[in-house]
């Protein structure tokens, strides 16, 4: 297995028990150093507090299960206001809330589209766009990403 499904897989369980989500895991070389970092959320957004929580309650067992062998630094952070979607869990909580869909290809001319995100279903992402209901094939997106409106 990957360094970051074997972290994923312990840290999984720890992080649903403290009531939130693993979002995502990062296992990536950041100049001479290795850093892993896991990204949380939860209903109403994560602080530092929750941060710490984590970090503090997975420190110790990450070190015991020993699953990387080169030094690194750990690091638990919050995906941030514009963070990306990914789990079934994302879609169901950012339901309604404004989207960037940003494809591989451009389709009828633009490569991003911006709407209030209907859901994912069958493989397809749904927003609405200027008062219409797009469908996306989840092959074709690159990414989806909470947008931020500025108003």
């Amino acid at each position: 297995m990957s360094v970051t499904k074997d972290v994923t897989a312990l840290a999984l369980p720890v992080i649903e028990g403290l009531g939130m989500d693993l979002v995502d895991t990062e296992y990536i070389k950041e100049g001479s150093k290795w850093v892993l970092r896991l990204y949380i959320d939860k209903d109403g957004g994560v602080g530092l507090d929750d941060c710490q929580q984590v970090s503090e309650a997975l420190d110790e067992m990450l070190d015991r299960a020993d699953i990387i062998k080169t030094p690194y630094t750990f690091e638990v952070s919050s995906p941030g206001l514009d963070r990306p979607l990914k789990t079934d869990r994302d879609f169901q909580r950012y339901k309604g809330e404004q989207v960037e869909v940003h494809l591989y290809a451009p389709i009828e001319g633009s490569k991003m589209y911006t709407g209030a995100l209907i859901g994912r279903l069958d493989g397809m992402i749904q927003i609405t766009c200027d008062d219409k209901e797009l469908s996306f094939a989840e092959k074709d997106v690159a990414k989806i990403n909470r947008a931020i409106i500025w108003d």
